[in-house]
């Protein structure tokens, strides 16, 4: 098997069934990727994932440059699909979640992350690239920290501190006797475990979409060689079928993302009693 792990697919091409070799099935491995400037062992390096990250940056800023540096009263072809896309997000997450008067302000926040996360989503099915830059923990880690510490600051700004702690450990003298542990409980689950949970469901659902996009992509290749060219031909069926339902979970994860950050920024600016 290749030790090398810039390959796209981290796979021998000369491996199929029946040659004496054994399935190359992906792993971690398949994760990982040489620096394409710097050296790995410093720390200070620039490799594939941060490559398709800074192209992904700019396509989505050129994007809506080009959509709206001359925007039309009657707009063009570009100008609608970039206005669709916004309009969406704006009236159909921030406006239902947080509401038009005090969401207004954090539409292009999640407009933002609506969009990049979709491209780093995106990249896995791009030929050449076929790989989701969300798959690697580091990326969705920063973008919840940025909504953690964003929801953070307007509980504080909003509320005080006393009202800040009333929000994070879900203050409710109804509660009777229970109020401590379940005071207890909140804290730990909004300050602790909300931007964990908030960045492992993006990271977790993209790498396991990779994993089986890979392994029915290697599978396609490994079997094609003698009566395994029929298992072949389900296993490339698969691959596109796979691909097809990859598209959808990538936009899905995007819109997750952004409609739980308006939740969070909707109870941050929520009154509490």
């Amino acid at each position: 098997m290749s030790a090398d792990p810039t390959q796209v697919l981290a796979f021998e091409t000369d491996c199929h069934i029946f040659d004496g070799c054994g399935f190359p099935a992906p792993g971690l491995h398949s994760f990982l990727f040489q620096p394409l400037w710097g050296d790995g062992d410093s720390n200070v390096y620039f490799n594939k994932t941060m490559l398709l990250a800074l192209l992904g940056s700019i396509i989505i800023v050129g994007f809506f440059w080009a959509a709206f540096r001359k925007p039309k009263v009657v707009p063009g072809k570009l100008q609608m699909v970039a206005e669709t896309g916004y309009d969406f997000i704006r009236r159909g997450v921030v406006y239902e979640t947080i509401g038009k008067k005090e969401g207004e302000k954090y539409v292009p926040l999640v407009v933002s992350l609506f969009f990049f996360i979709w491209m780093m989503n995106l990249w896995s099915i791009i030929p050449v690239a076929q790989f989701p830059v969300t798959s690697i923990i580091s990326y969705p880690l920063v973008l919840a920290l940025i909504v953690y510490v964003l929801w953070v600051s307007l509980t504080f700004k909003r509320h005080g501190f006393v009202g800040f702690f009333k929000n994070v450990t879900g203050y409710d003298k109804s509660l009777g006797a229970v109020l401590p542990l379940a005071m207890v409980i909140e804290f730990f689950s909004n300050l602790l475990v909300r931007p964990f949970t908030h960045a492992v469901r993006l990271f977790a659902n993209m790498f396991a979409g990779h994993t089986l996009l890979l392994l029915f992509t290697i599978a396609s290749w490994y079997l094609l060689n003698g009566i395994g060219i029929a298992y072949a031909g389900v296993s490339f069926i698969m691959t596109i079928v796979m691909t097809a339902f990859e598209l959808f979970i990538q936009a899905l994860q995007a819109y997750v993302f952004v409609l739980l950050t308006c939740t969070y920024i909707q109870g941050a600016l929520a009154e509490h009693h």
